[in-house]
């Protein structure tokens, strides 16, 4: 089989390449970007910038010059103490937040003048039902509310001898039992 060399020619499924364009047309297309920011050398020509601006309004002073604000060159005279860091403490247990909350002499002082009948005010009022929310949640959470709130159980009935013969009898009750006291 003969050889035949590759043309440049795509031919029909060949990529199309777009029409030629005259360079007067290129250049309008596509045009120069335009200049964004501040001219060079506009910082050391203030004075032609504000003739060819015309406008009195513009800033007599350039802000990229910094501050003209004077700098002590000496070392201050007073020292300042460093900062002490306070170290961490630990953090307190319920116990400690209840004996805390309970010792502090303005709830104690509070909770007098509501026994004596004296109306509060309302900040104190806020802070006093706050404390006293803190120390319900503490003793709630230690186990130390009183009985009243928590259901009595009923004492378990009387069985008759057969009964009691029956459930001796019957090993898988004694494993209930077992496993419900632990």
């Amino acid at each position: 089989m003969a050889r035949s060399k590759k043309t440049r020619k795509g031919g029909e499924n060949g990529a199309k390449f777009a029409p030629r364009v005259k360079k007067v047309d290129r250049n309008a297309v596509d045009g120069k970007k335009s200049e964004t920011g501040r001219k060079s050398g506009s910082r050391h020509n203030e004075t032609l910038l504000k003739q060819a601006s015309g406008n009195t309004s513009v800033k007599s002073k350039d802000v990229r010059h910094g501050s003209k604000k004077p700098v002590a060159l000496t070392l201050p005279t007073t020292v300042t103490a460093p900062l002490v860091v306070k170290p961490k403490q630990p953090k307190l247990t319920d116990e400690q937040k209840l004996l805390k909350l309970e010792d502090d002499p303005r709830l104690n002082q509070l909770l007098d003048q509501l026994e004596e009948g004296r109306d509060l005010s309302d900040t104190d009022q806020k802070w006093l039902n706050v404390q006293l929310d803190k120390i319900e949640q503490l003793m709630l959470s230690l186990g130390l509310t009183e009985g009243d709130d928590t259901p009595t159980q009923s004492p378990k009935k009387q069985l008759s001898d057969d009964e009691l013969l029956n459930r001796f009898e019957s090993g898988a009750d004694l494993l209930k039992d077992y496993q419900q006291k632990d």
